[in-house]
């Protein structure tokens, strides 16, 4: 009688979970499991923030945290040791990963070993950095595939330490990123090495996040997201400084925090814009998304850091089109793959801050606008970024969830 094929089972490898700022990696992982597919959940750094999302609590996958580094040197030789008599042509793979740092060499042996324990047969990395670091010197030593899906700070940031992304597009069995912007930016830069890059949306769970129309709400300006440069919260801030010199009355309330907090309350202070602007801290999603219903319009004035750090396609601004909140953003990297300008909300220039000004003035005072951004916007996220379909996609990628064992890679 034939054997039955042992089931192939996946791994999210990722440099912390849960965090507060990637609901997207939690709703994929639901996404998964509504569909069947259960992941071992593997994170190489602990965690140290105070507000998670709720649907944490809904995931069912197992978690492990992964050591960052040997408590003693007989436990590396350990983990040395059981890789040489398990995978010996391992040692040959590794002649492959050029650059070794040594606690991302614990990590990846220490992964390794949990591959062969539980039958781990694919490994997904989030971001390009240290999570796909690991996949891939994993995928050396054991022969098991990886793939990844790129973001943003991952591809555009200037990074002090050679980050070897080409050999990572080299090597995965699939690269999956989220905009069109960043696979042409992949392809212009990487060449033959990302031409199999593939642009899936980042997608949200619709079911709980109602469509209530924005006419009628107050006037008030929402900003969401960590307190740094690449989020532009110093241009709304002279934003707002602008709109109050016109008279306007409204309220601008910024949620998050980040190491910009002291140089954004100056600023505040300086403009003399303590009773009209608010740095109200992190929150968690569900109040998050309270205050979404209740603004008139959600701002992301993104731009590109003097590091090369830019957002890619700012989840914030998918959750407000979904819940109805007209939004104005800029232009920059995938953002006008989501926005068309006066279709489903308003661009503007990076740092025009009298330009940022205008736009909110129009749909702080015109409440048929916001409807007629809002409701586009919404079918937008609808068509686009629903988060079973995508997330469907991502599996397609995934190679099959029964097949037999992949033999040893063989080092060239």
């Amino acid at each position: 009688m034939p054997m039955t094929p042992a089931p192939r089972k996946v791994a999210y490898l990722l440099k912390r979970y849960p965090r507060f700022s990637e609901t997207f990696v939690v709703a994929e992982i639901l996404a998964h499991e509504a569909a069947g597919t259960t992941v071992d959940i593997l994170a190489l750094r602990p965690v140290a923030e105070a507000y998670f999302q709720g649907s944490i609590g809904a995931v069912r996958s197992p978690v492990t945290f992964v050591p960052e580094r040997p408590g003693k040197a007989a436990h590396l030789w350990g983990l040395l040791d059981d890789l040489r008599q398990n995978w010996p042509a391992a040692w040959r793979a590794l002649e492959h990963a050029e650059i070794l740092d040594p606690d991302d060499l614990f990590q990846a042996l220490w992964v390794a070993r949990l591959v062969r324990e539980r039958g781990i047969t694919h490994l997904h990395a989030h971001f390009a950095t240290v999570a796909t670091t690991v996949a891939r010197l994993v995928s050396l030593m054991t022969g098991v595939s990886y793939g990844f899906t790129a973001h943003a700070k991952d591809i555009y940031h200037d990074y002090p330490e050679d980050q070897q992304l080409r050999l990572k597009l080299r090597d995965a069995s699939y690269v999956v990123t989220v905009s069109d912007y960043n696979v042409r930016y992949l392809r212009e830069s990487f060449g033959a090495d990302a031409a199999g890059v593939t642009r899936i949306y980042n997608g949200l769970d619709l079911t709980d996040m109602p469509y209530r129309s924005p006419v009628g709400r107050p006037p008030l300006i929402l900003g969401v997201g960590r307190l740094i440069e690449k989020k532009g919260f110093d241009v709304l801030i002279d934003a707002c400084r602008t709109l109050a010199d016109a008279g306007l009355d409204f309220r601008c309330r910024i949620i998050g925090g980040g190491e910009r907090q002291g140089d954004l309350e100056r600023q505040i202070a300086q403009l003399g814009l303590a009773a009209t602007v608010e740095l109200a801290g992190p929150l968690p999603r569900d109040a998050v998304q309270r205050w979404m219903q209740e603004a008139a319009v959600l701002a992301a004035p993104c731009v590109v850091g003097a590091d090369g750090n830019r957002d890619g396609m700012p989840t914030v601004l998918l959750e407000a089109m979904a819940l109805g909140t007209p939004c104005v953003a800029t232009p920059v990297t995938g953002i006008p793959e989501l926005i068309e300008d006066g279709v489903s909300g308003l661009l503007v220039a990076e740092r025009d801050a009298p330009g940022l000004a205008a736009r909110l003035r129009r749909l702080l005072t015109d409440h048929r606008l916001r409807e007629t951004l809002a409701a586009p916007a919404r079918l937008r996220i609808e068509r686009e970024f629903d988060i079973g379909e995508n997330a469907a996609r991502l599996r397609a990628l995934f190679p099959a969830l029964a097949a037999e064992a992949l033999p040893m890679r063989r080092a060239s």
